[in-house]
């Protein structure tokens, strides 16, 4: 009988936001998958008592960091570090995610349960949807566990909401070039900011938006701006923005 994937959102930062579902999941799941910065492919599969020799991935994959609070049993877990290496070529992307999905599937053909953890929900700029999507058209079970958007705990944690009557919401990469979508008419929201910051603070200027950001939502490092003037030139990875147009 073949294994079970599952891409498991574990939210934004806050371990209290994992949802009751992931954390079953997760405590449920024979193996744990993480994704690794790395551009080759680690071939590991290793149980607790090796756990020191790879301690350093972990601690830096932020996802297993949210779930390890919530989810005791994780760290006696075997683990599969999957490569999602940040670049653009998607030839070479395309190789990687092929290459992760094979090294899965061998352990859905030995009838283990897989659980991909995943920052937030991993149906929003997911890397786990890479995996996700070939092993299900490979004819392999798979699940997607929802959890708490990012941007959705950032306008909680301001206070503020994303969209009143028929207003429009707008998800944008502040990775590529964002001009064209801040014109977009209702709130306009962009992830992961941090690298393009200078860029993207003078195209709000320009368009004379309202922005408020926080960076790291949920996380000991969580820090909040007001106004774009406030925001640092070098915010971190995990900086989102909710820009709303200037009241006249």
């Amino acid at each position: 009988m073949l294994g079970k994937f599952y891409a498991v959102g574990v939210g934004p930062g806050d371990p209290e936001l994992m949802t009751l579902k992931a954390v079953r999941c997760i405590e449920e799941s024979d193996v744990i998958a993480v994704a690794v910065s790395k551009p080759e492919t680690l071939e590991v599969l290793y149980q607790g008592e090796s756990e020191e020799t790879y301690r350093n991935l972990l601690e830096v994959c932020t996802a297993y960091q949210i779930a390890c609070p919530v989810c005791p049993g994780i760290e006696k877990k075997a683990k599969l570090f999957l490569p999602m290496p940040m670049m653009k070529d998607k030839e070479v992307l395309r190789r990687v995610h092929d290459d992760c999905a094979k090294k899965t599937a061998e352990f859905l053909k030995k009838g283990l349960t897989v659980a991909f953890i995943t920052l937030g929900d991993p149906t929003v700029y997911s890397t786990c949807l890479y995996v996700h999507k070939r092993l299900k058209c490979d004819g392999y079970e798979t699940e997607i566990i929802p959890g708490v958007p990012s941007f959705c705990a950032a306008a909680a944690r301001l206070g503020m909401g994303l969209a009143e009557n028929r207003e429009e919401i707008h998800i944008i990469p502040a990775s590529y070039q964002v001009e064209e979508s801040l014109k977009l008419p209702g709130t306009k929201v962009l992830m992961k900011t941090g690298k393009k910051m200078p860029a993207v603070k003078d195209a709000i200027r320009r368009e004379n938006l309202t922005v408020r950001m926080v960076e790291n939502c949920g996380m000991d490092a969580e820090r909040i701006y007001e106004n774009v003037e406030d925001i640092p030139e070098e915010a971190g990875y995990f900086s989102l923005m909710i820009l709303k147009e200037e009241e006249k």
